[in-house]
């Protein structure tokens, strides 16, 4: 059977971060239980619609899924089971925040058939999660996290950000100390971006352009100190067997995430939930993103959901499988490339990688290309030369 990936979303949360822009908001228990119940609604909608595919991954994001209640988890989940094949390895995660989760819940989660958690700690600093807006404490996050170990959790992914306002690279160290402590199997760790429309924004929309210009800030890191943080956080992990295998994200051998690896690799995935994006056979959908209505459609004409439908050709392929497969540190196959779109990558980007090659940011062996660690860290720049 042909591989399919599978994302739901959970759109709810106790409270919006203060650097948070994604789909999510809080929400009366309601609201949830309706949301919850189309949802399983869509998902037996879809199983119907690729009973031809085997889910490799299944990813549960939100918002936070793990502060809804365990019971719709639960029946999501079973009627997931339901409605689609499953692979017999495959990879389930759920993000799951500090705060939000009891001993009761998390075995439920394992129960269920989740073998995978993601949870957000972002920072280890009591001082910067407050001003993140994040509900826990780093002692809340440790009581989460080793009560997901005692219910048997053995694949766990912390979540960290840096270039917060007033980081420092010490401060940044002793985050990364406490989790690698942890011996947690995956760290993603992103750089802090401030989206208009949050409170950051507004906050520290001036240190931003400083930043950016390369001038002194007030409270966002300089430009310098984050390059410092991002030197001494690659550095620290290597160091303690974290393999980096994406530009912002470090596993353990054999824990790298697959899902994720999926999107960069341009595999076909399904997207259910609130806003949910699709790539189906190089079409991109995306859900309806007022809830509300979600749930009226799912309830009367389930493939109604669908608000924006992009049929990509050749060109757009081609962009997204160099600037999305450059992220992975194993860059991008040749003889894959060429099987996919009937040319050589030599012929289509040849100018633009000898130019990245002269300046050194990206290697171009016989079957491969890949960034180097100068390339790395100027990855955006890197990667803009391979959209026509």
């Amino acid at each position: 059977m042909k591989e399919l990936e599978l994302y739901i979303h959970i759109p709810f949360c106790v409270k919006k971060c203060n650097y948070c822009d994604f789909l999510s908001a809080p929400a009366d228990e309601k609201s949830q239980s309706a949301y919850m119940e189309a949802l399983k609604k869509e998902v037996s909608y879809y199983g119907k619609q690729f009973a031809d595919r085997e889910i490799s991954t299944i990813f549960i994001g939100g918002g936070t899924p793990s502060w809804v209640k365990a019971s719709y988890i639960e029946d999501l989940m079973r009627e997931i089971y339901a409605s689609f094949t499953i692979a017999k390895d495959a990879e389930i995660s759920m993000e799951c925040n500090p705060g939000t989760v009891t001993k009761e819940k998390l075995e439920i989660y394992k129960n269920a058939g989740i073998n995978r958690l993601s949870m957000g700690l972002q920072s280890a600093d009591d001082e910067e999660l407050k001003n993140l807006g994040r509900i826990h404490t780093f002692e809340q996050f440790l009581e989460n996290f080793n009560l997901a170990r005692e219910c048997g959790f053995t694949n766990i992914n912390i979540d960290l950000m840096h270039g917060l306002p007033k980081q420092t690279v010490e401060k940044a160290r002793e985050t990364l100390e406490k989790v690698i402590a942890l011996n947690p199997e995956h760290i993603s760790s992103y750089s802090l971006i401030i989206e208009e429309g949050t409170p950051f924004f507004d906050w520290y929309k001036e240190d931003l352009i400083l930043q950016e210009n390369g001038e002194t800030t007030k409270l966002l890191p300089k430009e310098d100190t984050l390059y410092q943080i991002e030197k001494m956080s690659q550095k620290y992990l290597a160091e303690h067997g974290y393999i980096r295998y994406e530009i912002s994200n470090y596993a353990k051998k054999g824990f790298r995430c697959e899902h994720n690896i999926g999107y960069w690799q341009r595999k076909d995935y399904l997207g259910l939930g609130l806003g949910a994006a699709s790539l189906i056979e190089n079409v991109r959908y995306s859900n309806i993103v007022d809830i509300e209505k979600y749930i009226m459609t799912v309830c009367s004409d389930c493939k109604a959901i669908r608000e924006e439908n992009d049929v990509l050709d050749k060109k757009a392929q081609m962009e997204e499988c160099m600037f999305l497969g450059l992220r992975m540190l194993e860059g991008v196959s040749k003889n894959t490339f060429a099987e996919a779109y009937g040319n050589s990558m030599e012929q289509i980007y040849g100018d633009v990688i000898t130019k990245l090659e002269q300046e050194k940011l990206l290697i171009n062996t016989a079957d491969r290309i890949y960034l180097t660690d100068k390339g790395i860290d100027v990855s955006n720049y890197v990667l803009a030369h391979f959209l026509f």
